[in-house]
C-alpha cells in the first residue's frame, strides 16, 4: 500500500521560512518522481516543484529562486525548502509520486497546510 505522509506545514509572517518533508512508503522510491503541487482556496491545484529519479528538478515560476526541492532515498523522503515566503504562497502542499515515465501523478498525500499571513 503506497502512503506518502506530508510533515512541516504551519503558520508564518511573510519572508519567512517553512520546511515541508514527504515520507513514503510502499514504493520503490528511487526509481520513482516526486512532486510537491499546492492549492489555494478557490484555485486549481498548481506545480510547486519536481524532482526526478535523476535528481533533475523543475519549478512553478512564481517559487523559482525562493524555493528548493530535494531527495534523500534512504530515507525515503523528499523534502520542499521554503523561504522568502508570500502571502499568496498560503495553501495546502500536496506530495506525489509517479513512476519514471508515467506522465500522471499517480499517488497523492493529504496535504499539510501552509498559511503565510501579511
Amino acid at each position: 500500500q503506497v502512503q506518502l505522509v506530508e510533515s512541516g506545514g504551519g503558520l508564518v509572517q511573510a519572508g519567512g521560512s517553512l520546511r515541508l518533508s514527504c515520507a513514503a512508503s510502499g514504493i520503490f522510491f528511487s526509481i520513482n518522481d516526486m512532486g510537491w503541487y499546492r492549492q489555494a482556496p478557490g484555485k486549481q491545484r498548481e506545480l510547486v516543484a519536481t524532482i526526478t529519479r535523476g535528481g533533475s528538478t523543475d519549478y512553478g515560476d512564481s517559487v523559482k529562486g525562493r524555493f528548493t526541492i530535494s531527495r534523500d532515498n534512504t530515507k525515503k523522503t523528499v523534502a520542499l525548502q521554503m523561504n522568502s515566503l508570500k502571502p499568496e504562497d498560503t495553501g495546502v502542499y500536496y506530495c506525489a509520486t509517479k513512476r519514471w515515465g508515467r506522465e500522471v501523478w499517480e499517488y497523492w498525500g493529504q496535504g499539510t497546510q501552509v498559511t503565510v499571513s501579511s
